[in-house]
């Protein structure tokens, strides 16, 4: 009599609904889960940890010597800076995937919302309704707002969310520029992809920049839009020379991470006018501090790390994780696989 396959025991710390869990539980009889939504470590007991082949996790992964059977971390989040450089990711037996690809649709909408915040002239309505005054003569005539059609967008980074950007740039009627680390392979493969978003295929660009070029990309730039990972490539990319070479018209958002931009820099860029503004979602220090300059710009919008955020996102994130435990259970390649030599 053949024996049974043996069960895989998965480990789930983050919160999900009692439908998804039983859409996990659904995907194979071999699943063993255990359910602890928890906010440190400690706080799994240390058997559990023990029997762990499958984490699903935030941020919180345990020291190698408490977790000998893991063999593959699931992250509830796109970028993987918070966890890349700890010891149980560092094993070669260890696969770690993200959730690259949940946030497109609400991080793509939110670059169309800044892009048309400064084309629409939108700090200067807010700051005249404020006043209750009624603008006329030249006052009126400066409201007069910059069409996105016919514009140019840089996108530094064409992964899943710059994809997506530029998917509605092409309805907006833009011209498409994109920076990316391979570009002899346009093509997007083997990541998740919600149906009827992004650009698979690499086709909605007019021309892709290596990252070493992209001082002459943002020269023709009137956004420039980041969504790259935090790596050490990527550290600090956006530099003085950078925005430098932007536009005086132009502005930046960041949705990426914060320490991609030298944010002395910017606000050096900002405060002289050197470009027209920009909008951050994401900085080095995160909450941003009080007393840090970047608040009083007015040219400046900032938002608390919410570009992704929307109320499909435990949704998306549950269903790029069924997939990806029905690949593990067959011995498929998972979506979203993660490269310690890249770092994403």
């Amino acid at each position: 009599m053949a024996s049974s396959p043996e069960l895989i025991p998965v480990l789930i710390t983050v919160e999900f609904s009692p439908e998804m869990i039983a859409a996990f539980g659904e995907v194979s009889s071999r699943l063993d889960l255990m359910v602890h939504p928890v906010e440190q470590v400690e706080d799994v007991p240390e058997d559990v940890w023990a029997r762990a082949e499958v984490l699903y996790t935030t941020h919180l992964v345990p020291e190698p010597a408490m977790a000998p059977a893991l063999r593959w971390i699931q992250v509830h989040s796109a970028g993987v800076d918070r966890i890349i450089d700890q010891p149980i990711v560092q094993q070669e037996d260890i696969r770690v995937t993200s959730a690259s690809g949940i946030h497109v649709t609400s991080m793509a909408e939110y670059a169309f919302a800044m892009m048309l915040y400064f084309s629409r002239k939108i700090p200067a309505l807010l700051a005249y309704q404020a006043t209750s005054h009624w603008p006329t003569g030249d006052e009126y005539d400066a409201l007069g707002g910059t069409e996105l059609r016919g514009s140019t967008i840089g996108i530094v980074g064409y992964g899943s969310v710059g994809r997506e950007i530029a998917r509605l740039a092409q309805a907006f009627g833009m011209k498409v520029l994109a920076s990316k680390r391979d570009v002899l392979h346009p093509a997007d493969t083997n990541s998740y992809t919600l149906p009827g978003t992004g650009d698979p295929e690499g086709a909605f660009f007019e021309r892709l920049y290596p990252p070493e070029a992209l001082a002459t990309m943002v020269r023709e730039c009137d956004f420039v839009v980041m969504t790259v990972p935090l790596t050490d490539a990527t550290r600090g990319v956006v530099d003085a020379d950078v925005i430098g070479a932007m536009k005086k018209t132009a502005c930046l958002i960041n949705v990426g991470r914060g320490g991609v931009v030298d944010e002395n820099a910017l606000l050096e860029a900002l405060r002289t006018k050197q470009i027209a503004g920009a909008a951050l979602d994401v900085f080095e220090t995160e909450p941003l501090p009080a007393d840090d300059p970047l608040w009083k710009l007015p040219n400046l919008l900032i938002s608390p790390h919410l570009s992704g955020v929307s109320d499909n996102y435990a949704e998306r994130a549950g269903e790029l994780f069924i997939e990806n435990l029905r690949r593990y259970v067959a011995h498929k390649d998972l979506l979203n696989e993660v490269s310690l030599d890249h770092g994403y």
